[in-house]
C-alpha cells in the first residue's frame, strides 16, 4: 500500500528494510530517505529522513530537529519525487476489468483461497487483490516495509484501524486481507471503480488523489499502478513506457 513496499522475510538479508521476528521482539531500525509524511489528522509534513523505531517513527525535519510520533498517527510516507507528466490526458479506466466482485473471478498465488473468500465478502475482485499482494509483499504475510507497512497487503497500522483491524493483527493473513478488502471497497466506491484512482488511493491515500484531481505525480505511485497493470495483463497508462 505504501508505495511499492520494500519488504523482507525473516530469512532475507537486511538491506534498507526491517524484519519483524515476533511481535514481542525488539525491531531493528534502518534509516531511509523520504520527503512527505501524511498524518491521520490530514496534515502532511516535508521530512528530510525518517526511521522506524518499533511502534514509533522518527521524522527528521528539513530545517533541523525531529519529531517522534506513534506509528498509528502516520497514514503514509511518500517519496516526493515528481515524475514527468504526459502531454495528453491519462485514461483512468480499465475496460474489461471490473474492480467489483463477480461470479467466476479467482485470485492467484499461495493465498488464493483466502483472498477469494475475503474479496467475495466485501465485493472486490479477488484477482485485483492477488495482484496487489504480489506487488506489495510478494505474498509474504510477515513482510515489514521500512515505512512501517505490514503483512500480506502492506497496510499501515493507522489504515488498518480505520477499517476495524488492530495493528497487532496485521500479521495474520485473514485480518490483513480483511482490512485491505474493506479499504479497497471504500476506494472503489469513492472513485467509481476507476482502477488507476483506486490504486493511487491505496498507495498515496485518497486525499492525495483528490488534492491533485487524479493520479498524483509521485513517481512511486505511478510506478505502483504500472506494476499492478502488468500483473493484471492490462495496457500501460498513456504516457508511460
Amino acid at each position: 500500500m505504501c508505495a511499492r513496499s520494500r519488504t523482507a522475510s525473516r530469512s532475507a538479508p537486511r538491506l534498507a528494510v526491517l524484519t519483524l521476528v515476533t511481535a514481542g521482539c525488539l525491531a531493528s531500525t534502518v534509516a531511509a530517505r523520504a520527503e512527505i509524511a501524511l498524518l491521520t489528522n490530514g496534515d502532511f509534513l516535508k521530512v528530510a529522513d525518517y526511521e522506524l523505531l518499533g511502534e514509533k517513527m522518527r521524522l527528521e525535519l528539513p530545517g533541523g530537529g525531529a519529531l517522534l510520533l506513534d506509528l498509528e498517527r502516520i497514514e503514509r510516507i511518500i517519496d516526493d519525487e515528481i515524475a514527468p507528466q504526459p502531454s495528453e490526458p491519462e485514461p483512468v479506466a480499465a475496460p474489461g476489468f471490473p474492480l467489483r466482485w463477480q461470479e467466476g473471478q479467482q485470485a492467484e498465488g499461495p493465498h488464493a483461497a483466502l483472498l477469494d473468500q475475503v474479496a467475495a465478502d466485501y465485493g472486490v475482485n479477488p484477482r485485483l487483490m492477488s495482484a496487489m499482494a504480489r506487488a506489495e509483499s510478494n505474498h509474504d504475510p510477515r513482510a515489514l516495509s521500512h515505512k512501517g507497512a505490514r503483512g500480506l497487503l502492506q497496510l499501515m497500522p493507522a489504515t488498518a484501524q480505520r477499517f476495524g483491524i488492530q495493528p497487532e493483527n496485521l500479521w495474520d493473513p485473514l485480518h490483513n486481507a480483511t482490512a485491505s478488502a474493506r479499504y479497497l471497497r471504500f476506494l472503489i466506491d469513492r472513485f467509481d471503480g476507476e482502477l488507476d484512482l483506486v490504486l493511487a488511493g491505496y498507495n498515496a491515500g485518497e486525499g492525495a488523489v483528490e488534492r491533485y484531481g487524479g493520479v498524483p505525480p509521485y513517481r512511486e505511485t505511478q510506478g505502483y499502478i504500472e506494476r499492478i497493470r502488468r500483473f493484471l495483463d492490462l495496457a500501460p497508462r498513456q504516457g508511460d513506457v
